[in-house]
């Protein structure tokens, strides 16, 4: 559990964290959000996170509650009074709070509101699902049309979670009225073709520009290796030589079923525990 969590420029303890009532992320879902891996201390790909926590604010018109450099320094106050090793790190930022409305405030009036957690996991344990891989529940595509945004309004992918495990998955894909997979409801779809090649849906409004993901295909580039991105339908994903799913808390995760059909051999593919194993060797590791 955390010890501490930051909370509009304070650090106070686990318990006593608490926002407004009336804040807008906790009555509209008008917040963003970004989950970071940290690794031996150190946070990965933290650039790209803050790119995208920038890009998400700015779509929302949300105003930038602190500098980069103001950034940097909670995010390494958070990990350090929080003793995380190896876990994560949850951003969270909402346009602020006022008496309820719909329409935003006046530019300039509202102060958004910050909260930053830091919790440690197990990298052992990880691993070890890797190890087995994991089943995925494909689900219909219930999300608004604007999923490349990072925001906080996740309870279609609550729902879809909750499906899956139903049914023994670890994780849903939600597919579009055209029967192609999206996305996870918490990370980015992928599979191996039959000839080698691998294949991710194009980052558009329809799914989230995943950091893992873009790291990912830094790594496909240094090792020379195929990448196609366009939309694939559940039956050619079930059809595929291998599947996995990208996520800053997953890495580079085989996916062994889905709904039921073995992928492959129903073992976690030799690409995808190669690619696992190579990640962290192309990310970004920036010092605590």
């Amino acid at each position: 559990m955390s010890r501490y969590v930051y909370v509009n420029g304070r650090h106070v303890p686990y318990g006593q964290a608490h926002v407004h009532a009336e804040d807008r992320g906790y009555q509209f879902g008008d917040a963003v959000y970004e989950v970071c891996e940290v690794k031996v201390t150190r946070l990965v790909d933290e650039t790209r996170h803050l790119d995208r926590l920038d890009r998400s604010l700015g779509e929302l018109s949300i105003a930038a509650p602190m500098s980069r450099a103001s950034w940097q320094r909670v995010l390494r106050e958070v990990i350090r009074r929080n003793r995380v090793r190896d876990g994560s790190l949850y951003i969270q930022v909402s346009r602020g709070a006022r008496p309820r409305e719909f329409l935003f405030a006046p530019a300039g009036t509202l102060t958004p509101t910050v909260v930053v957690i830091a919790r440690a996991h197990n990298p052992a344990a990880l691993d070890a699902r890797a190890e087995q891989g994991i089943a995925i529940k494909t689900v219909p595509d219930t999300r608004w049309e604007r999923c490349d945004i990072k925001t906080v309004m996740l309870l279609p992918s609550s729902l879809a979670k909750e499906a899956a495990k139903a049914e023994g998955a670890k994780e849903a894909w939600f597919v579009d009225t055209t029967g192609h997979v999206t996305e996870g409801a918490s990370s980015n779809a992928w599979i191996v073709t039959a000839n080698g090649r691998l294949v991710t849906r194009p980052a558009g409004h329809e799914i989230l520009r995943g950091v893992t993901r873009m790291t990912l295909i830094d790594l496909l580039r240094r090792e020379g290796l195929e990448l196609e991105e366009r939309a694939f339908t559940v039956a050619e994903a079930k059809a595929a030589r291998e599947a996995f799913i990208t996520s800053a808390g997953n890495i580079v995760m085989p996916v062994v079923r889905i709904d039921g059909v073995p992928i492959g051999n129903g073992a976690p593919g030799l690409l995808s525990l190669r690619l696992r194993a190579a990640f962290h060797d192309v990310a970004e590791h920036a010092l605590s």
